[in-house]
């Protein structure tokens, strides 16, 4: 959706997107003339238990309790939110950016563990689930029923948009007391955000909105999804949902969306996608019918993608299948999407079996899309099936002192041959990131890389990633436990260190047996076409993973540095050079001599203290107790 800021043939009621531009800019003086109104920086407490959203929360005594409240307060920079240890709090933080020298926190006070902030859905009583046929569990389906009108639609306004090499008309029909759109389409684009089709506002805060309108197409598709969403940056969705029936035809349908809350967006823009799914040469008519708040008769939705079925915390995990008779084997799982449901293979009721059945959702815990001058630390993020840390453009971020666990394995998207792709990291930094730091943190279980730089940018938004530290954290049971790559040949890539880090065992967890790619690495170097200098990986210890060390796929060394490591596997190769070369511990000094890699790191095995518990502090001695942190301080934690 950000593609949206850089177009030029988005129209909003009928004004080319510069005057939106000129409007947005309007609505960011508002705000920050509202801000204003509060100078001196605060600190505000959330309580899970004893919180309450109509308090002041400036004080333990006072707290807030959600993260809705925390996500939708007026925050200056410099203000500090803090979560009670030993809390649990489910759903996304949206945090907001301080400033230069004011950085916004989000921390954590009183005793006991870390709070934790939670990207999954609780389904552990018996009365969540159904049993749909022999065998296979499903969790009780939604049944959505109007309960007041928001809107008559009969007569609103709607814009098109088309994208890069989509094109076609749209203009509105009138015949007789009645009104329709006609979107004639000349070339698709093939991509859903090519061709996007813009609605009135809505203002709501229901759980579920149920949208109607008729329509007709000379040549049949399928409607996918529908949204409501901001019509300005950052573009967030509000409400998101399937439609039933989905099939258009030549003759007129009523259609329903029934499109459940995805944040804390009150108002927002009715939307659709048609790029992906209009034929070429397609006449489509559509008449706008109404919009209603709904409510559930009977069972809950879950809302979107589900990508980790985790049962006792961790102590078994299902496996994620794209269909209902792919499941076979005993806790296979299928997120139905158009029914909001979620299919398990068991042979009774999960939560007769497990104490905890949690459902990871595909959003990212804290989205920190478009954030700086932020900083968290001492903070628990697990169970979310995309990533832990993620949004692009970031600056000025610190993440420290942070416990980031069992993350990743959504549904990113479904290529051109039908295949669906996963995706998950523990912290991300997607396209632009600069003056990042992430150190003394804790990452396991993690479905792609516990750390990354990625990106992949265009026009105005050159992914460019300059001076990001990575620096005494601990990770084991990461598909990667570091992963870089940057394109394209216009983005710059300077002054990223990842040092004195313990990575133990990648491709080792959850994850891994379940993906179509299988190839746990330590240091994952996809292809990398940025202009990259000085990418220095030192003084870490990397031991065992189910595939190599470090995997390079083009040969990008005259950016990066790497020496004073440790790298040690007993049988399988170290590394794998430009897909086909390996280098092993017998001729570790081949691969430093011919590659230049390494220089001063040596192959051995390090003796850890008790890795059974996960405490990887290096016993005296060992090799490489001169060469990287042995992680006692962060383990012991």
């Amino acid at each position: 959706m950000k593609q949206l800021a850089y177009a030029g043939r988005l129209f909003v009621k009928g004004k080319p997107w510069s005057f939106m531009k000129g409007f947005i800019a309007v609505v960011l003086l508002s705000a920050l003339s509202l801000c204003a109104e509060r100078t001196t920086v605060a600190t505000f407490y959330v309580d899970d238990q004893r919180g309450s959203d109509s308090a002041a929360g400036t004080s333990p005594d006072s707290a807030w309790k959600t993260l809705d409240q925390v996500n939708q307060a007026a925050t200056i920079p410099g203000d500090r939110i803090l979560f009670k240890r030993g809390g649990l709090w489910r759903g996304q933080l949206r945090p907001q950016s301080g400033a230069e020298g004011q950085r916004v926190l989000y921390s954590s006070y009183g005793a006991g563990d870390k709070p934790i902030l939670q990207g999954s859905l609780s389904y552990g009583t018996e009365d969540c689930w159904q049993q749909s046929r022999t065998g296979i569990w499903s969790t009780v389906a939604p049944t959505v029923k109007p309960l007041r009108i928001l809107r008559d639609l009969r007569n609103s306004e709607w814009q098109i948009s088309f994208q890069e090499t989509a094109k076609g008309s749209f203009n509105k029909i009138t015949s007789g007391t009645e009104s329709y759109y006609r979107l004639i389409c000349e070339n698709p684009g093939g991509k859903r955000n090519l061709i996007q089709l813009w609605g009135p506002m809505i203002q709501s805060s229901a759980e579920v909105l149920q949208l109607k309108v008729r329509i007709r197409s000379t040549l049949a598709f399928v409607v996918k999804e529908g949204e409501t969403m901001l019509n300005r940056p950052p573009w967030s969705t509000a409400y998101k949902g399937r439609a039933l029936p989905n099939r258009v035809e030549k003759e007129w349908q009523e259609l329903t969306l029934n499109l459940l809350r995805q944040g804390n967006i009150t108002q927002s823009a009715l939307h659709l996608f048609f790029g992906d799914i209009i034929p070429e040469g397609a006449q489509v008519d559509i008449q706008p019918l109404e919009i209603y708040e709904a409510g559930y008769t009977r069972g809950q939705p879950i809302p979107c993608d589900v990508g980790i079925l985790i049962m006792d915390h961790g102590q078994a995990w299902g496996v994620k299948k794209w269909d209902l008779p792919s499941l076979t084997r005993e806790l296979d799982f299928w997120y139905d999407a158009a029914a909001f449901q979620l299919h398990v293979k068991l042979e009774r009721n999960p939560a007769l079996i497990y104490k905890s059945v949690e459902l990871a959702l595909t959003k990212h815990i804290v989205d920190e899309n478009l954030c700086h001058d932020i900083t968290y630390d001492g903070l628990a993020i697990r169970y979310g099936a995309a990533h832990g840390f993620g949004g692009s453009n970031t600056k000025n971020i610190t993440i420290r002192n942070c416990d980031i666990s069992w993350i990743g394995g959504g549904l990113q998207h479904i290529r051109a041959d039908g295949i669906p792709v996963r995706y998950g990291n523990g912290i991300e930094f997607w396209n632009s990131a600069e003056n990042n730091l992430v150190e003394n943190n804790r990452l396991w279980e993690i479905y792609d890389a516990a750390l990354t730089n990625q990106g992949n940018g265009s026009g105005d938004s050159v992914s460019d990633q300059i001076n990001i530290i990575y620096r005494n954290n601990i990770i084991w049971n990461a598909e990667y436990s570091f992963e870089y790559w940057n394109r394209p040949e216009s983005a710059t890539t300077k002054n990223v260190t990842f040092e004195h880090n313990t990575c133990i065992d990648a491709g080792c967890g959850w994850a891994h047996a379940q993906r179509p790619d299988k190839n746990g690495a330590h240091l994952m170097f996809y292809h990398n076409s940025a202009q990259t200098t000085n990418l220095v990986v030192r003084n870490n210890i990397f031991v065992n993973s189910t595939d190599v060390i470090m995997r390079m796929e083009n040969d990008w060394r005259s950016g990066l540095v790497m020496h004073n490591n440790l790298l040690f596997q007993a049988e399988k190769p170290l590394v794998r050079w430009l897909i086909k070369n390996y280098y092993g511990t017998g001729n570790f000094r081949a691969y430093q001599s011919e590659l230049g890699l390494d220089l001063h790191s040596i192959s051995a095995q390090p003796t850890f203290k008790d890795p059974s518990k996960r405490d990887y502090t290096l016993m005296p001695g060992t090799p490489g107790s001169t060469l990287a942190t042995d992680g006692g301080v962060v383990g012991a934690r």
